[in-house]
């Protein structure tokens, strides 16, 4: 059974830098593709970012492309989240999300992720 556990979010101001981290316990982590996923005030759950198990490969979203990195520590079973230049329209509850098996960047859907974390707020204030 695979856990995860978010932490990092918090109120910043536009502009600022945040990183995100996701404790995971369960099997072999390094099998396990992780990514990010956000949902704002009154939207849909949206995909934000993919790393693969051995993080050779990664993918964001256009709308973060250039501000926002996703990285793993395979040794620390924890993925990150590196949030730069924030906007107020980056404002959600961030969940980390996890399968067992392929990668591909073409999993953009929650169908793909089966494992999801409870969240962690980001609010950026204008």
């Amino acid at each position: 059974q695979v856990q995860l556990v978010e932490s990092g979010g918090g109120l910043v101001q536009a502009g600022d830098s945040l990183t995100l981290s996701c404790q995971y316990s369960g099997p072999t982590f390094s099998r396990s593709p992780m990514a990010w996923f956000r949902q704002g005030p009154g939207k849909e759950r949206r995909f934000v970012a993919s790393i693969s198990g051995n993080g050779d490969s990664t993918y964001e979203t256009d709308s973060v492309k250039g501000r926002f990195t996703i990285s793993r520590d395979n040794a620390k079973n924890s993925v990150h989240l590196h949030m730069n230049s924030l906007k107020s329209e980056d404002t959600a509850v961030y969940y980390c999300a996890a399968r067992i098996g392929t990668y591909r960047a073409e999993y953009g859907t929650a169908r793909f992720w089966p494992y999801q974390g409870q969240g962690t707020q980001v609010t950026v204030s204008s």
